[in-house]
């Protein structure tokens, strides 16, 4: 059974590999961004200059893009410099990077509460109770991780990132990066 699960695990490993952000399980193609821009910066392919986040020609969308590839990239410091620069500060997907961001760098307790702000502002979050529910899987709660599992499947979730990537870290006992 366990070589079966294995091998399972194998199959889907290219779907583990998704970026932060999205229900998709494509992670997302590196730009000028990651490639040339440092410090936060991101692209602005108007200019073909690395603009700061806080640049006017950037839109909430473009920024969005910017935290998910830098996410992707393990620039952990850089994406929450571009969340810092968002206009919708309140809104679920900012809260969701924040938990995000703050889980990868250390800061669960933290973590936790974006999450949980993440979800009063909008329960159907698919994306925030998976990462809610790997939270619970890395602090050695298995039920609450599964009962963000259930919420997922309730939710429509059935056969998306979400619940792939909680499903797996519950029966790995192990969060996923992206």
């Amino acid at each position: 059974m366990r070589s079966l699960m294995m091998v399972a695990a194998l199959i889907a490993a290219p779907s583990i590999a998704m970026a932060v952000g999205t229900e998709s399980d494509t992670p997302p193609t590196p730009t000028e961004t990651t490639k040339t821009c440092a410090n936060g910066a991101v692209w602005d392919a108007a200019t073909e200059t690395c603009v700061e986040p806080t640049d006017s020609s950037l839109n909430d969308n473009d920024r969005m893009k910017a935290v998910r590839e830098l996410a992707y990239a393990g620039r952990i410091k850089d994406a929450e410099r571009v969340l810092d620069a968002m206009v919708l500060q309140n809104s679920d997907g900012v809260l969701t990077y924040r938990g995000f961001t703050a889980r990868k760098a250390g800061h669960t307790d933290e973590a936790y509460e974006w999450y949980e702000r993440a979800l009063n502002e909008n329960p159907d979050n698919l994306l925030a109770r998976a990462y809610l529910g790997q939270w619970h899987v890395e602090s050695g709660n298995i039920e609450l991780a599964r009962a963000q599992l259930s919420e997922i499947r309730q939710r429509g979730g059935r056969s998306t990132w979400p619940e792939l990537s909680l499903r797996m870290a519950i029966q790995s006992g192990a969060g996923y990066s992206y």
